[in-house]
């Protein structure tokens, strides 16, 4: 039995959700600077960050539009990038999908990788939680991650160019992401799926317009299932 009310819940995803703020800004400043660099108005820059609302893969499209390649393979590799939101929808939906249709609305705009790894590592460690304090946590751990996204997106898109290359913004993408991934790597399926991506990601390296990060990725999803699968069958044996 949970005494924690609706509003002390909000609060403490607010708090999980608050130090990815230092990697957030820097993050997107970054794509505020690059978006202008390429070419884009400040105005485009800001409908790409709030409609897109994906960094890693608003940083993919990106750099495929300056290098003008065909449009196809450019919603291609951003879609591939983006796949694993599916994946977070998925594994949300058993603790948030009885709630009100327009909070799930919200929450499907909302879910980015902050929001997703501190509710779902919530939601499985306190399964007592309600659909409404599940909802309160998911929407606190968002609140410190998004509004600044917008915010340093339009910081860097405007004085972009004034930000002397020393700060090294770029630093910011794998720091958030290896951030996010090392705490969720917990089974040998994680484990493996992991480094079968990393290893087939340097491989392919070379393979044009980036295509190598979608062979990676689903190198990885497939070994990590095999993995998954494999693990399974042990068990069921050994019981």
């Amino acid at each position: 039995m949970t005494t924690s009310t609706t509003k002390s819940i909000f609060w403490q995803g607010f708090r999980d959700g608050a130090p990815f703020v230092l990697v957030v800004i820097p993050f997107s400043a970054l794509f505020g600077v690059l978006g202008t660099e390429a070419g884009l108005s400040v105005f485009e820059t800001m409908t790409f960050s709030v409609v897109v609302i994906a960094g890693a893969a608003q940083f993919t499209a990106l750099q495929l539009m300056v290098e003008n390649v065909p449009t196809l393979i450019v919603l291609a590799s951003a879609l591939a990038v983006n796949l694993r939101m599916a994946m977070y929808s998925a594994h949300l939906t058993p603790f948030l999908g009885s709630a009100p249709i327009w909070q799930r609305a919200l929450a499907a705009y909302f879910t980015v990788d902050q929001s997703y790894a501190c509710s779902i590592s919530k939601f499985e460690r306190e399964p007592a939680l309600t659909v409404p304090q599940r909802m309160a946590y998911f929407f606190g751990a968002v609140t410190p991650v998004c509004p600044l996204w917008y915010q340093f997106t339009l910081v860097g898109a405007v004085v972009g160019g004034r930000i002397p290359d020393s700060f090294a913004l770029d630093f910011a993408l794998p720091i958030t992401f290896l951030a996010m991934i090392t705490p969720m790597l917990r089974t040998l399926a994680h484990v493996v799926a992991a480094v079968v991506a990393i290893v087939m990601a340097l491989i392919c390296a070379d393979v044009p317009y980036n295509l190598g990060l979608i062979i990676a990725g689903m190198a990885g999803m497939v070994a990590g299932a095999r993995t998954e699968l494999w693990t399974q069958n042990r068990k069921v044996a050994v019981q």
